[in-house]
């Protein structure tokens, strides 16, 4: 059973998506919802999905006890729902290919440091891009620049606000983080 854990920093509807998607299934489970932030809606979430809960903070991301915890949790792949900080590079290495992020937008434009949520579809609109999307890849040392692992595309509407843009990409989001997810830990089983 590949044990997966989620950090989240928001809301946490993708990672919702992703508990509900997992929930039964029979070669994977979420293990555990890690969060880094202590008024983020992920919170309940994981309290009313079941799921067990690790808060941290960013000094103990940085100082390896986020790794430890993944380690004697027995996690085996990470996925971040909306998670906004850097990985630190310990955890890449101890996790190579085997953590997962989701963009909202079509990488590697609008990625890097400080472009998330609404600074990404703000940034969408004002360079008047006919379309968007969503990036899920691999994450290496580095914000946005890991290997691709698939995108989903959506218009850019004349009239788009950052908001309905975003309505449009979270509804990307819902419809293929999951499956991508799943996609991805049955090749990687096929390939032991």
């Amino acid at each position: 059973m590949v044990r997966i854990a989620i950090l989240a920093s928001g809301s946490g509807s993708n990672a919702q998506r992703l508990v509900e998607h997992f929930k039964g299934h029979a070669s994977a489970c979420i293990a555990l919802i890690g969060c880094d932030q202590y008024k983020a809606g992920v919170i309940q979430r994981a309290w009313d999905l079941g799921v067990p809960l690790y808060m941290f903070n960013g000094a103990q991301l940085r100082s390896g006890e986020v790794l430890r915890e993944l380690r004697d949790q027995r996690i085996d792949l990470v996925v971040l729902a909306g998670f906004l900080r850097l990985i630190p590079a310990d955890l890449v290495r101890a996790f190579t290919q085997r953590i997962i992020n989701i963009h909202p937008a079509l990488l590697p434009k609008y990625g890097g440091k400080g472009m998330y949520g609404h600074h990404v579809h703000e940034a969408v609109i004002a360079a008047k891009e006919t379309e968007s999307g969503i990036t899920i890849h691999y994450v290496n040392e580095r914000f946005d620049e890991g290997e691709h692992i698939a995108q989903f595309k959506c218009p850019v509407l004349p009239n788009d606000t950052p908001e309905l843009l975003a309505a449009r990409i979270h509804a990307l989001e819902h419809a293929h983080f999951s499956e991508v997810v799943d996609r991805v830990i049955k090749l990687q089983a096929a390939s032991l």
